[in-house]
């Protein structure tokens, strides 16, 4: 209970090398004593910064021998969409705790299947939503709690950025879309912490390509609103050729606006009332920290498998109105 337990990144791309790696440099409950990459490079960079035994690096093709370290308790896995199932599967067959980035996977199938494995396993499964930790989104999902400036009547979701060519993200069979699965899913989330709901029907729009030759087969941007029982209605828009970072929160005696909204850092938030003043925090060594303790505590994780498995069903009704262009209803 009171030592730190063993992380392995699975995937030593940008997030990990950037946020992952360094916020594992700052955890109280865990610590970094693994990787798996297929880059010997990478691998040797990896062990002289983090001071790794050279018996807690894998490959891709031996990961599965980690069922024998002692010394890694939590699988992370970061890689592209598609790739998160199997992994994820072949940690719980390995007896190890993990934490799936999201999207969880690119098919509701897929995601059943790693909740199924897990459970059978008898290991936890969370996926990396980062902003459930953070306070200034964390004041977002209280409104509805307490009503503070009654009901809620609309809500603005708008997450995106300019992504450079051949680049995993814009391949469908890697990413299982454009920018809706790896920006706007934080709108898709956003939207329904706020309502503090999840929603029943959902309508999507593509929106113009402005560089067909770069986008193939994946949108370049895209408009859906969710409708919520309540009758809260999220408009939302994502884009991987315009910057944007904003949710809005609109009540009918008040408002709440977070600009930027999902950022590793410099989340701003204003109110009806003023200025947001919340401490900015490491978004995800909080997050590991959590997960940790309730591996250590053997209790559910906040972020768990079932929320990534609704938020993939959402995603792929989004796309199914995105491509019919009629209304789809969410069971």
């Amino acid at each position: 209970m009171n030592r730190k337990l063993g992380v392995a990144l699975v995937g030593l791309g940008t997030y990990s090398e950037e946020q992952l790696g360094p916020a594992l440099k700052v955890t109280e409950h865990c610590h970094l004593t693994g990787i798996v990459t297929s880059h010997s490079n990478k691998a040797e960079k990896w062990k002289k910064e983090y001071n790794l035994s050279p018996g807690n690096i894998y490959t891709y093709d031996n990961f599965d021998e980690v069922r024998n370290n002692n010394e890694i308790d939590i699988v992370y896995v970061v890689l592209p969409n598609s790739l998160h199932a199997d992994f994820v599967r072949r940690a719980a067959a390995a007896g190890k705790h993990i934490i799936c980035e999201r999207p969880m996977d690119v098919s509701v199938e897929k995601c059943e299947q790693m909740i199924a494995a897990c459970e059978k396993a008898g290991v936890l499964l969370s996926i990396g939503y980062r902003l459930h930790f953070e306070p200034h989104n964390l004041a977002v999902m209280q409104l509805h709690k307490t009503g503070k400036y009654g009901k809620i009547k609309r809500i603005i979701a708008e997450h995106g950025q300019e992504v450079p060519d051949n680049v995993w993200r814009i391949n469908k069979e890697l990413a299982g879309g454009g920018p809706l699965m790896d920006m706007g899913i934080y709108c898709v989330q956003g939207a329904i912490y706020a309502a503090g709901e999840d929603p029943i029907a959902v309508k999507a729009k593509e929106g113009i390509k402005i560089k067909p030759e770069k986008f193939i087969g994946v949108e370049e941007s895209l408009f859906w609103t969710m409708e919520f029982a309540s009758g809260i209605i999220a408009e939302c828009k994502t884009s991987y050729s315009e910057t944007q970072n904003c949710l809005r929160v609109e009540c009918e005696n008040g408002w709440m606006e977070l600009q930027p909204a999902f950022g590793y850092s410099g989340i701003k938030g204003k109110c009806s009332d003023g200025e947001l003043n919340y401490p900015e925090i490491n978004q995800q060594a909080v997050q590991m920290d959590d997960f940790a303790v309730c591996v250590k505590e053997n209790k559910k994780s906040r972020v768990p498998g079932e929320m990534g498995l609704r938020d993939v069903k959402i995603l792929n009704a989004i796309y199914q109105s995105m491509h019919s262009g009629e209304r789809v209803e969410l069971k």
